[in-house]
């Protein structure tokens, strides 16, 4: 086909070059945005008197028609037309004649595919902006959801403090907060007209720029029409941002995969969200997870490869920034597939509570509270860090954690340690509080002297339920070897009832535990 450019050229373009040249095969992408925008263009050069109103409603009810047959599939794009906008004209020249040829009076297609491409944009910063609130929307409710569980924080990958399962997770959620305010501010740089930079010197015909801006959803227009036509920095801006997110997604991702581990074991993944091995009949793989860890390197890539075309080239259009598309639609499409399949991942996820708890018991993640402790009591931090150094090592040397070491042994490292260094919590029957005969207020006072008389305790220890052990010396709360497993202390305390009058529980459960 003749080239809507040929005029200055005697032969025809090489059929390896025509190939090589064209971007039809994925600019098409563009379509609605290339012909919602000439409609407005076609509009507003009726409304200046540049063609007749006519001849503009007879341009866009054919660039209507067209919209609706590429929709219904009718349409075949032909490589020889090179892109989407010259394939588009081609096609109303064909259905309307003559004043077909009119329609790209006033512009170039330098400053129409960056319309396009804005446009294109700003609707999939709008996609993508619904699919991270969802996904934050699953971390907060996570976290409400287990605001009491708790397991170890890490730094270096080594068992650093206790944290809850909903802290952890609020962290990812300021992550996509800022991710978020990211996509934000790319829109509001980005929403801007360039159409009316023609080439990159304007044009001479009397546009109404601010028309097509306030028709086409812009917040303004360009005011270098160089700057217009030739950057791409609202794509990298976007890139960019897509690539920070990415590696945010990829962070939590690394996480559920070892957390899903059997050495972890803190959750499982639903199996619809995980996949098996060809010969390994007993695996499975947290592959989504896996895939999308992988998929960030390919993000990556992609801002990396459009930074490097975009280094060297003069002002003002250059051909190498055909080269921007590819990479930003397959940005688009990778970071909104992450998306949509990460958020009903981790609302599928099952959180294994007792093996976080576990895992949090061990490693002396107490140890720092401790520290704290002892600088409560007047102790420099330092010299406190030191004593607890120390009893870490003994406690290492002796196979045991610093809840097993008794409060002798303590005093026997700092005469400042006390009772005091042991928390109460008491757990009220949810019945009682809940029943109708109960009158409110309730006022539970915790203060209680452990040598007051009469008090009655045993601890109770998981590998032998049915055992009395209230000869014991001492209580036991939580791992007491693998001998007798956990352990749990049950106090009774006589004339409660003068605390709760109405409560119906003689026993109250206690936990004792070193500060966390």
């Amino acid at each position: 086909m003749a080239k809507l450019w040929g005029g200055r050229f005697s032969k025809d373009t090489d059929k390896l070059v025509e190939d090589f040249h064209s971007s039809i095969s994925f600019d098409q992408k563009l379509y609605k945005w290339d012909i919602t925008g000439s409609k407005a263009h076609a509009r507003m050069l009726g409304d200046v008197g540049v063609i007749s109103k006519e001849e503009a409603q007879q341009i866009i009810d054919g660039l209507d028609e067209i919209m609706a047959e590429i929709e219904a599939g009718l349409v075949t794009f032909d490589p020889a037309a090179e892109d989407i906008h010259m394939n588009v004209e081609v096609l109303l020249t064909n259905k309307i004649g003559a004043v077909g040829k009119k329609l790209h009076t006033g512009r170039s297609r330098n400053d129409q595919v960056a319309v396009d491409v804005r446009m294109y944009l700003r609707h999939e910063i709008e996609n993508t902006h619904h699919l991270l609130l969802e996904l934050m929307k699953a971390v907060v409710d996570i976290a409400d959801e287990h605001k009491e569980t708790i397991l170890p924080g890490y730094t270096h990958l080594q068992r650093a403090q206790p944290v809850s399962f909903a802290h952890h997770m609020l962290a990812y959620a300021e992550m996509f907060k800022r991710d978020i305010t990211r996509l934000e501010d790319c829109r509001e740089r980005m929403n801007v007209l360039p159409l009316g930079s023609g080439a990159l010197a304007g044009t001479t015909f009397p546009l109404d720029r601010e028309q097509v801006a306030q028709e086409l959803g812009f917040d303004s227009v360009c005011l270098n029409s160089m700057d217009g036509v030739s950057d791409r920095d609202f794509i990298l801006e976007y890139m960019a941002a897509a690539s920070i997110c990415a590696m945010h997604l990829s962070r939590m991702c690394e996480e559920i995969i070892i957390w899903s581990s059997q050495e972890f074991h803190f959750i499982d993944l639903d199996d619809a969200y995980s996949t098996g091995s060809s010969i390994m009949p007993q695996k499975k793989n947290p592959d989504v997870a896996e895939l999308m860890r992988g998929k960030t390197g390919r993000v990556y890539g992609n801002l990396m490869g459009l930074l490097t075309t975009m280094k060297g080239l003069p002002l003002a259009y250059n051909k190498d920034m055909q080269e921007d598309k590819e990479p930003l639609f397959d940005t688009v499409e990778t970071w909104q597939k992450c998306l949509l399949v990460l958020t009903p991942m981790l609302r599928t996820m099952t959180v294994r509570k007792e093996a976080m708890l576990q895992a949090a018991k061990g490693g002396f993640t107490n140890a720092t509270d401790l520290a704290d402790y002892l600088v409560r009591k007047g102790i420099p931090f330092r010299d406190a860090h030191a004593i607890v150094g120390k009893l870490v090592a003994e406690c290492l040397n002796r196979g045991i954690s610093l809840d097993e070491v008794t409060l002798e042994e303590y005093k026997a490292h700092n005469e400042m340690i006390e009772e005091d260094i042991y928390t109460l919590k008491i757990i009220l029957d949810e019945d009682f509080l809940s029943a109708e005969s109960t009158v409110y207020p309730v006022i539970v006072d915790p203060t209680i002297t452990f040598n007051a008389d009469p008090i009655y305790d045993a601890p109770v220890f998981s590998k032998y339920p049915s055992t009395n052990f209230n000869a014991n010396t001492y209580n036991v709360v939580g791992y007491h070897g693998s001998s007798y497993g956990e352990g749990l202390a049950f106090i009774k305390i006589n004339n409660i009832d003068k605390i709760v009058p109405i409560i119906v529980i003689l026993f109250i459960f206690i936990i004792f535990s070193i500060i966390i």
